[in-house]
């Protein structure tokens, strides 16, 4: 069975994997493991060592206690990272930066004006 702990952690992995653009494969070649094991640890079904862990943080690039953000209690807390763990999402969130910075504000202010007339 998983533990909360331990799925929020592999979330975390992929939800920075997803943003660095990096593949399973590339994490898993980098840390010097096979990419199965990092799909068992993205869905919580493999516990991450804390050395792994500290291998993975510096791959990703983030500090250990960004695996750890958005628990309280030693339990998950939804956060506006947890739309980010959803791949559509985070296609778009590429898309989004992908556009010049004077496009992408007039966008902002698009969603911004539909998201209100939505509401």
């Amino acid at each position: 069975m998983k533990h909360p702990v331990d799925a929020h952690v592999g979330k975390r992995i992929r939800h920075r994997r997803w943003m660095l653009g990096m593949t399973q494969q590339q994490l898993a070649d980098r840390v010097g493991i096979k990419f199965q094991q990092i799909q068992k640890y993205e869905t919580g079904m493999n516990r991450v060592s804390a050395s792994r862990l500290y291998d993975i943080a510096g791959v990703l690039e983030v500090p250990v206690a960004f695996f750890f953000e958005g628990l309280e209690g030693g339990r998950p807390s939804p956060t506006a990272a947890d739309y980010l763990c959803d791949k559509e999402a985070m296609e778009l969130v590429r898309a989004y930066y992908a556009i010049p910075e004077a496009q992408r504000r007039r966008l902002f202010d698009l969603a911004r004006v539909l998201s209100e007339a939505a509401a």
